[in-house]
């Protein structure tokens, strides 16, 4: 299996004030997008089960992916989610700024 880190892009909303919008983005490895998307909302489902039933939200799985919180109020609109390989922000090789 050819595992890679992804990044899904949630888009988020304020329940209570529409206008209000953001991103919520998990990370974790996964062999193709559409694994990233599943394992992506199956850590949120688990991490949303805990916190309703008044339990720690669970940690990074073994295989990385997790969610680390919640944004109690805010909904997630998974249909428009989307997931690609993630690229470190601060990687040297990412760097506009770097010369031989």
């Amino acid at each position: 299996m050819n595992l890679r880190t992804y990044e899904v892009d949630v888009p988020i909303h304020d329940t209570a004030h529409p206008d209000r919008r953001g991103v919520h983005v998990f990370t974790g490895e996964a062999d193709s997008p559409t694994a990233a998307l599943r394992r992506a909302h199956e850590v949120y489902d688990a991490a949303l089960a805990a916190h309703t039933a008044g339990l720690e939200i669970p940690g990074k799985q073994p295989d990385s992916w997790g969610a680390r919180g919640l944004r109690p109020g805010w909904q997630m609109e998974w249909p428009a989610a989307k997931a690609g390989l993630w690229h470190n922000p601060v990687s040297w090789t990412s760097r506009s700024d770097f010369a031989l």
